[in-house]
């Protein structure tokens, strides 16, 4: 890890166990399942293709203010061979007659946010803090991180701030002062939960005829799946299988920034306890499926899933996963249930309706940074038909 001289309001870590205990004192983020030290830690230690690195904003009489998560990783174009979101494609092909990616060479990304979660989940500012300014600031503070190192100046290609919903854009959008460019990714899915579902039967009323005859379907054809929570006891002997079934579906997503390392569920598991979910779907003694997430405040995260597509369709195992995070989420008396922004369409059949989400983006070099700008304006999400299956 490259350490970094700081500034007289900004300190740098190259380890979240580095961070002072009074910086987490005073800033109280903790409520924020993605901003506590448990769950940092955990992602940091078993990605090491990553480099990570924070951000602690200080004020005059040194307090803490503000926290920014990085990570710096190689990105390899090449790898894109799957059908991608339109913006994706458009970004390879222009880009590539425009010069911007190396043929060979991977491109070294710094992203503040967090690469495995869809959110805003990459800087934390404390109440009563100017926003615009704060973030700003966070924005010098990422620039002097590169720029102090002869390396990374050099490397760093493109930097990334992510994802920020509609009602934050009025302080996000003071980063064009930065030149960075705002561009929509596929949405964020989000179910909100009614006060009158006490019961999975409730949510069931709630539907339409045609989507609670569709539920029964997948309910009935899932039902010879077994299903079982997976804990500490159990993982090192399911971890085999599960990491199998997930490649399966990293290979037909849109687009991953990074791969998940599912090591990580140990720790999770172990530091987050009741507050991370993981549970796997078994077909006469076989893993067919997994499913994981997390409890973040008032809401259900779902994570990442693994699953066996030769016999999805049959026995309706990712349409079961979709119910059971319901579930789970009327069980916990939880608010919100976040799906995340991949198979949106299947997601609204149960309930989820788009949340946008903005991504700004800089390139390093002053006159490509300008030519993204003018082709990202053109480019947006790949639509999807959203079903409404709720009654009125």
């Amino acid at each position: 890890m490259i350490p970094c001289a700081n500034t007289n309001n900004a300190q740098y870590f190259s380890s979240v166990s580095e961070i002072p205990e009074r910086y987490w004192h005073a800033l109280q983020c903790e409520k924020n399942l993605y901003f506590r030290k448990e769950y940092l830690l955990s992602i940091e230690e078993n990605h090491p293709e990553m480099q990570f690195s924070y951000v602690v904003l200080v004020d005059v009489n040194e307090q803490a203010i503000a926290f920014a998560a990085l990570q710096i990783f190689d990105f390899y174009i090449n790898d894109i061979n799957n059908d991608l979101e339109f913006f994706i494609r458009k970004i390879k092909n222009i880009g590539r007659q425009l010069h911007l990616f190396p043929k060979k060479r991977p491109i070294k990304i710094l992203i503040c946010g967090n690469t495995f979660v869809s959110g805003e989940h990459g800087v934390y500012i404390k109440e009563n803090q100017n926003k615009k300014t704060i973030l700003k600031e966070i924005t010098k503070a990422i620039l002097h991180y590169t720029n102090s190192h002869p390396n990374l100046k050099k490397e760093v290609t493109f930097f990334l701030l992510k994802d920020f919903k509609k009602e934050s854009l009025w302080i996000t959008d003071a980063l064009k002062d930065y030149n960075y460019s705002p561009f929509l990714v596929a949405p964020n899915m989000l179910l909100e939960l009614q006060k009158g579902w006490h019961h999975f039967d409730d949510y069931l009323a709630a539907l339409k005829t045609k989507f609670r005859v569709k539920a029964r379907k997948a309910i009935q054809l899932s039902a010879s799946l077994e299903r079982e929570n997976v804990t500490l006891k159990n993982i090192d002997r399911l971890l085999p299988e599960m990491t199998a079934l997930y490649k399966k579906v990293a290979s037909k997503a849109d687009f991953n920034l990074g791969n998940f390392n599912l090591d990580t569920y140990k720790k999770l598991i172990e530091k987050l306890e009741k507050n991370y979910l993981l549970k796997a779907y078994f077909l006469d003694g076989k893993m067919v499926g997994f499913m994981s997430g997390s409890i973040n405040q008032n809401s259900l995260d779902a994570h990442f899933v693994g699953i066996d597509y030769a016999l999805n369709r049959e026995y309706a195992i990712y349409q079961r996963m979709l119910y059971d995070y319901v579930e789970i989420a009327i069980h916990k008396k939880l608010k919100y249930l976040n799906f995340g922004r991949t198979a949106s369409e299947i997601k609204s059949s149960v309930g989820a309706v788009p949340q946008d989400l903005t991504i700004y983006i800089r390139h390093k070099k002053s006159i490509k940074n300008r030519i993204i700008k003018l082709f990202l304006q053109r480019i947006e999400p790949t639509p999807f038909h959203q079903k409404f299956p709720f009654k009125k």
